[in-house]
């Protein structure tokens, strides 16, 4: 028997700069700080429309450490989902203003642009169809081109984060 978890309850980095970390977060995705642990060099932050205690650990461990490696072993990116193909059309503009875009795709069933904090940290922001328009992704996740204009205008306004 499994263990059975219900959902990826938050996520922890370890970051170079905690302080450059934690702005770059609460700047770019409106994170808010829900506690800080100074022992640890610690801050745990909340997404603005979350129920959660916090989202996000970040733990400053200095500039001396080892960078992250794309293509090594470990986390390779983290995703964030969105309510609405507008608010993926948002965080598009939001990360290249933050020079922090990095690239989009279709994956099917899941519209996604990518992105990276200062730390080199990788993460998806993403949007889900309506699950009754799955269609033939049910069971693929193609990683196509984004035609993120056509999206929107397919998709405006349809919500999916509280979806099943």
């Amino acid at each position: 028997m499994g263990i059975g978890p219900v959902r990826l309850n938050h996520a922890v980095l370890f970051v170079a700069d905690l302080a450059r970390a934690e702005q770059f977060y609460t700047d770019v995705f409106g994170m808010v700080v829900a506690a800080r642990e100074p022992r640890a060099n610690a801050a745990f932050l909340r997404l603005p429309r979350s129920g959660n205690h916090h989202d996000l650990g970040l733990f400053g461990v200095g500039p001396t450490a080892p960078p992250k490696q794309r293509g090594g072993v470990g986390l390779y990116h983290l995703a964030w989902q969105v309510d609405t193909i507008d608010e993926l059309e948002q965080a598009r503009r939001t990360l290249a203003e933050a020079g922090a875009y990095s690239g989009e795709s279709s994956h099917g069933a899941t519209k996604s642009v990518y992105g990276a904090d200062p730390d080199g940290n990788e993460f998806e922001i993403m949007w889900m169809l309506p699950r009754a328009d799955w269609g033939e992704y049910e069971n693929a996740a193609p990683v196509d081109r984004l035609d993120l204009a056509a999206e929107v205008a397919r998709w405006s306004g349809v919500s999916t984060a509280g979806s099943r």
